[in-house]
């Protein structure tokens, strides 16, 4: 690894302690808080009202704590139950909602042990890369300042100027142990968050099911729409130039005595339209199904993709074989929309593909080195990506800070492989 990296990586878990400690001391207030609400819920009316204000604010702490695990790299779904009847409902319901749902209740058993570990793993983080940083720099300026003796690390005490520059290899290396371990402190931290604020097996199925309903509402809706516009395309395209072709012939029919010349005239016009009727007919086939991704695969669909953009893209890819069409299908026009808005919208000057197989899932990650700032929200490319892989149980990821770079990474669940038929590793 870069040392860049660990450095990096060590600098921004060591931010992460210093938000984790105001944010795991919040805990405690709002768990006396949420236990003073179920105390007074006994007055009617009055818990109705305040249980669920409390409840909300519980669950926005419990949401930033998933959120910050997934940035250690522990992923964590939110477990709460939809709202019944597309959430349009009274009061009382609304309370018996919150009160009724397990998640409500593992919120508020996470509350004081989520704040003990996260003050002390916090606290941890940030001790050793300060003692490591008071060694290397100011314990030898202190003392030149005339500050007298100090004491530090294994060498105790120093007395002069001499003696306190032995603090600097010593406060150096707590240094870097502090920055290396600072990571793995935090994910320790995202491990203990998953072990009570992650879904139940229970609510993990209720959440597939409420996934995979709205992502077959999804994938009707696309469906709907992709046929709608093969319609319009065959409509607007082939066949008024196949009506066309037919007219041009009969004339050519009548003409064909009384004027030989014109009707040879009309049918060269006639083929020449048949032509293009076909090359209708043929790029609107490779916008379902590209014959080259029939043909050569997955690998090879994504490397002739790169070589028809206009900025260099490398690709590197470690497949064991061919997927199911369905899936391979998916995969490409998912890689081939990500290039499109990295040609589009990043003002690149490089990008990348990635896929591999990790034995139950294909991985598609596609880089580049523009200007970034993506967001789904702002356009269709990306939700478009988004629905076509939920279609399949799909997810994408999206990471691109202003100035980049940009890197979305698509993974698909998909079955063994076929056997080989195309390379597996390059660049293109």
């Amino acid at each position: 690894m870069d040392s860049r990296d660990w450095i990096r990586d060590g600098l921004r878990a060591v931010a992460g302690g210093l938000i984790a400690i105001p944010l795991a001391a919040l805990n405690l207030p709002l768990f006396v808080l949420s236990v003073a609400t179920l105390i007074l819920g006994v007055v009617p009316f009055l818990g109705m009202v305040l249980f669920p204000l409390v409840t909300m604010l519980v669950r926005a702490r419990a949401n930033l704590a998933r959120q910050l695990a997934g940035r250690a790299g522990v992923p964590i779904a939110r477990p709460y139950r939809p709202l019944p009847e597309g959430g349009r409902i009274g009061p009382w319901r609304y309370y018996k909602w919150m009160l009724t749902d397990p998640a409500t209740w593992r919120d508020l058993a996470w509350l004081v042990p989520g704040a003990v570990i996260g003050i002390t793993l916090g606290a941890l983080v940030l001790a050793v890369p300060l003692y490591g940083l008071e060694g290397a720099l100011l314990i030898p300026l202190w003392i030149w300042l005339g500050t007298g003796w100090y004491g530090y690390g294994a060498i105790w005490p120093f007395d002069t100027v001499g003696d306190a520059f032995l603090s600097l290899p010593q406060g150096a290396v707590i240094l870097s142990i502090g920055l290396a371990g600072a990571p793995y402190l935090r994910r320790v931290d995202a491990l203990f968050t998953r072990l009570l604020l992650a879904p139940t097996r229970n609510a993990e199925l209720r959440l597939r099911v409420s996934h995979l309903t709205v992502t077959r509402a999804d994938t009707v809706d696309a469906q709907a729409a992709e046929l709608r516009r093969i319609e319009r395309d065959l409509h607007d395209g082939a066949q008024v130039r196949l009506v066309s072709l037919g007219m041009t012939i009969g004339m050519a029919e009548e003409m064909v005595e009384a004027d030989p010349a014109g009707a040879r005239k009309l049918l060269a016009e006639a083929r020449e339209t048949s032509t293009a009727a076909l090359a209708d007919l043929r790029h609107l086939v490779r916008g379902i199904h590209p014959p080259v991704l029939a043909e050569r695969g997955l690998d090879g669909a994504v490397r002739a993709l790169a070589l028809a953009l206009p900025i260099p893209i490398t690709v590197e890819t470690a497949l064991p074989g061919r997927l199911d069409t369905p899936v391979e299908s998916a995969a490409y026009f998912a890689v081939a929309e990500a290039l499109a808005n990295t040609t589009r919208h990043s003002f690149a000057h490089n990008a990348r593909v990635d896929l591999w197989h990790t034995g139950s899932t294909l991985v598609m990650q596609v880089s580049d080195d523009g200007l970034g700032g993506a967001d789904p929200s702002t356009g269709s490319g990306l939700r478009g990506i988004e629905r076509r892989l939920a279609a399949f149980d799909g997810t994408m990821s999206l990471s691109s800070p202003p100035g980049g770079p940009t890197v979305v990474t698509m993974e698909l669940p998909c079955a063994s492989f076929s056997p080989k038929t195309t390379p597996s590793s390059g660049t293109g």
